[in-house]
């Protein structure tokens, strides 16, 4: 058999030579394995990676064991190249324990800290943002190492390539960007994709190097990352590699493949990277059938032996209290208590105090956010900050939050706490899907938290309009994985936030800006934390429950102010995820009756999920039906005659009023 790829001259050994052999034919026959597998009902889905191996084990033979690689739906040859070992890939595709998400996730849905891989989400885009994360860190550690993160053609036209793109053109991260042109996304060819003769040609665009690669050519691939890494690890900056390949196999195999043109099958199917390139070793006496059999023979056995070992493995139990136990990780609260000496300060001093003394603290500690550096941010809460910190941890960005919060996941997957400045909380639907589906989901399904705080700036009754007032803390009080705090004083946002800081999992702190400048409070002036999921009793009553958070607690107490004759229960539930509904219980079965504050909107807010617990666990105390005070369901309006109007604020008297006379 004559080769159809022209191999060009090499200064690769033997050795390489026949492992990169050796490194394509496995996950060829692990693919071939589990086609068969799948017509028999005994793996529920598999997308193929058949054709494309070359790419895959190029790269990560390319790469050093202790470099990051996040691979995409065809990449088994990542997988394989890192030796993990093949029952467990097999446990993970059948959903048995021993994979690598417990059973909660499918087929390359997953990521392993020990062989330094983290794997995709169906979105796609996510991951191109985390390999910012992962390159930033290494980058601030002077590791000296490249990160490789993959992509198929039909990603590159998702929001979230040309964010981590940029961002890493910007800050020149380490980054192999690398685009697996295959012909189509799902069935979708690429001429109805994009509109440019190349995908390389886009990092023209962001000032940043580029090549194109033959993808079915196993020596252009390796010699030429191999190259391209060491000239990373020396001089840090992102390339963007388009391999051309096409795919030989559906979409995944139940779309098959009647939308190709047979002559382009036929076309690319000469083009096999694994039969040209041992046509080409036994014509360069480098293999030879025999060697080729035994090879073919070893892997057959690791295959059976493997699944016969994850065929053996019981179904796995579902254990309800293991399953809610691994949606967050772990966290140990420390306490540091407050200290008696105190400052008035504002809330938004109070913030600014608390982020700095965590960046004192956790001295790797990453701030970033639009115009946070040498600006302060907008509110000026960073102000000050990069002269003590220096730009490489607090860093301005360019304004796309998805990449951010992204970046924010990989430097968590690197060791690295970060806090993210949204400039208003209303722009974090740029970035709502990293937060929802990467941030939230990451520790369940693979035991990869997200260390990262998401700072908040929300809320009405600042004449700011639709797109820079919402307090949409119930976006995310619904995503399991997320906490959410939201404090209404000083101290406690300063207490809060270094907790915030400390925790190990996403959280997002909200900070009423109408609140900044117009609350004080005496704030003990040393590091000291709160702990999360604890309300404070802000006054103690037996008539009624007042619950609030944020801005509201301010109006609820405002309204006792006018009616100093109401013997109220104040909660501050400070706290949205985890939610102190012991002190709310307790309360209600004291008072009998039950009266919730927010500023949002009512439908579908958390007054209503706190109103639903109250009924199921407090009914046969309570005295009258529980109330939830809440604005209007329109958007936020400028004008404040119009934004008075919609606001709970100005209603909560009237409401409280009834209820107390019900």
């Amino acid at each position: 058999m004559e080769s159809n790829i022209k191999y060009k001259k090499h200064a690769l050994d033997s050795n390489t030579l026949v492992t990169l052999y050796k490194s394509m034919l496995k996950p060829r026959m692990i693919e071939e394995k589990m086609l068969i597998l799948l017509r028999q009902g005994k793996v529920s889905k598999w997308f193929s990676g058949i054709g494309q191996e070359a790419i895959s084990v190029g790269v990560t033979l390319s790469m050093q064991s202790d470099e990051y690689i996040l691979p995409m739906h065809r990449n088994l040859g990542v997988f394989t190249s890192r030796e993990i070992p093949l029952e467990r890939l097999f446990g993970q595709w059948q959903g048995k324990a021993s994979g690598f998400t417990k059973g909660r996730d499918r087929s390359f849905h997953f990521g392993s800290q020990e062989y330094n891989i983290v794997g995709m989400i169906s979105h796609l885009g996510p991951q191109l943002g985390v390999a910012d994360g992962i390159a930033l860190a290494s980058k601030l550690k002077d590791k000296k190492q490249v990160t490789a993160v993959f992509t198929g053609e039909g990603g590159t036209s998702e929001g979230d390539f040309h964010e981590a793109l940029n961002v890493a053109s910007v800050w020149q991260l380490p980054v192999l960007f690398c685009i697996e042109n295959n012909g189509y996304g799902l069935s979708t060819p690429t001429t109805e994709q994009y509109n440019c003769k190349d995908l390389a040609d886009r990092a023209l665009g962001y000032g940043m190097e580029s090549h194109i690669i033959d993808g079915n050519n196993i020596i252009e691939v390796y010699s030429k990352v191999s190259e391209l890494a060491e000239s990373i690890r020396k001089n840090p900056r992102p390339i963007l590699l388009e391999f051309k390949t096409f795919r030989m196999r559906g979409h995944e195999e139940a779309s098959g493949t009647k939308y190709v043109p047979q002559d382009l099958m036929d076309l690319w199917a000469k083009k096999d990277p694994i039969d040209n390139y041992k046509a080409y070793l036994i014509e360069q006496e480098i293999l030879t059938e025999a060697e080729d059999e035994v090879f073919r023979a070893e892997i057959k056995v690791e295959i059976d032996e493997a699944l016969s070992i994850a065929n053996g493995e019981k179904p796995i139990e579902s254990i309800e209290i293991k399953e809610l136990n691994d949606v967050y990780k772990s966290f140990d609260y420390q306490s540091f208590d407050e200290n008696k000496n105190t400052k008035e300060l504002r809330l938004i001093d109070a913030i600014s105090n608390g982020l700095k003394q965590s960046m004192e603290r956790h001295p790797d500690l990453v701030v970033m956010g639009q115009d946070v550096a040498e600006y302060g941010g907008v509110f000026k809460i960073t102000d000050g900050f990069v002269e003590q910190f220096g730009k490489d941890r607090v860093r301005n960005t360019p304004i796309c939050e998805s990449a951010i919060i992204e970046t924010a996941m990989g430097l968590s997957i690197a060791g690295i706490k970060s806090v993210v400045e949204l400039q208003f909380s209303d722009f974090v639907t740029s970035g709502f899907n990293p937060v929802v589906n990467y941030l939230a989901k990451s520790h369940y399904r693979w035991n990869q938290n997200a260390d990262t705080v998401l700072r908040m700036p929300c809320g009405a009754g600042v004449a700011a309009g639709p797109f820079h007032s919402q307090t949409n803390e119930a976006w995310f009080t619904k995503t399991p994985g997320l906490k959410v705090v939201y404090p209404a004083f000083p101290k406690d946002a300063k207490g809060l936030l270094a907790t915030a800081i400390n925790d190990p999992n996403p959280v997002l702190f909200f900070e009423h800006k109408a609140l900044y400048r117009s609350i004080r409070q005496e704030v003990p002036t040393d590091y000291f934390t709160i702990p999360l999921g604890k309300a404070a009793f802000l006054k103690e009553g037996g008539e009624i429950t007042i619950i609030a958070y944020g801005a509201a607690v301010h109006w609820a107490l405002n309204t006792l102010d006018k009616h100093l004759d109401i013997d109220a229960d104040v909660i501050d539930l400070r706290s949205l995820q985890p939610l102190d509904t012991e002190a709310i219980y307790k309360s209600v079965k004291k008072t009998g009756k039950a009266i919730i504050l927010q500023e949002d909107s009512l439908f579908g807010g958390i007054a209503s999920d706190i109103s639903a617990l109250i009924m199921e666990h407090c009914f046969e105390y309570l005295d009258a039906p529980v109330k939830r005070v809440a604005s209007m369901e329109t958007p936020i309006p400028f004008i404040n005659q119009l934004e008075d109007q919609y606001l709970s604020r100005d209603k909560f008297e009237g409401e409280l009023l009834k209820l107390l006379e019900y």
